[in-house]
């Protein structure tokens, strides 16, 4: 009995392990090739999330008129880094134009992030590089997007990403990465490996953050 015992437990162990590793080699790729936007309004009230959806617009078109043709995630950060305090005074004007006083900073560094489903296109949750803006006390609610490959810059609102920029992210991801995050042909099979990488990249923020 304590042999089928043992055994089991090794079996539990190599399944864990095996999950665990796949998780981690799915959010490494993804992280490897993801360049986010990070932005944290002052508070919940109404005023400062109008004001965040403000800033993030301005911060967006700036960004997209910096990055025409732009091909890799280096060069994205290169720019955005070379730029940040373009970025924080776009930030500050906005903010002042709308009657505000808020402090701003922004800076570029790898953060946590919960799952997000842009359109048809899911990123599930970990630990990704970004552009981090936070407005005031940023205490408020956040707003992510996919800087690069570019996702910011289309209208997801239909809940269909355009085919170019599908496109783009299979590009820039490798097979397996790409199908977990699409899922186009919604299976059971991809659904359940994206859990897997939901629940131990959750698992991890969880982890850093005690």
């Amino acid at each position: 009995m304590k042999k089928y015992l043992f055994l089991l437990i090794v079996l539990i162990s190599f399944i864990i392990l095996s999950a665990y590793s796949y998780a981690s080699a799915i959010n490494e790729d993804l992280s490897n090739n993801v360049f986010r936007l990070h932005v944290i309004a002052n508070s919940d009230s109404k005023e400062d999330q109008d004001l965040k959806y403000k800033v993030r617009d301005k911060l967006i078109e700036y960004m997209k008129s910096l990055t025409t043709n732009i091909n890799t995630k280096e060069e994205v950060i290169e720019i955005a880094n070379n730029h940040i305090s373009d970025f924080e005074s776009i930030a500050k004007e906005v903010i002042t134009k709308n009657g505000f006083d808020y402090d701003v900073k922004v800076e570029i560094g790898n953060f946590s992030f919960p799952t997000k489903q842009y359109g048809d296109i899911s990123f599930p949750a970990g630990f990704y590089d970004a552009l981090k803006v936070e407005i005031g006390n940023a205490k408020g609610q956040n707003w992510w997007c996919v800087m690069f490959p570019p996702l910011c810059f289309v209208d997801v609102t239909s809940g269909i990403v355009p085919e170019e920029s599908k496109e783009n992210l299979q590009d820039n991801l490798g097979e397996e990465e790409y199908d977990i995050i699409s899922n186009t042909e919604d299976s059971e099979i991809v659904n359940f490996k994206f859990k897997i990488v939901e629940f131990f990249e959750n698992l991890g923020i969880q982890l850093a953050n005690n």
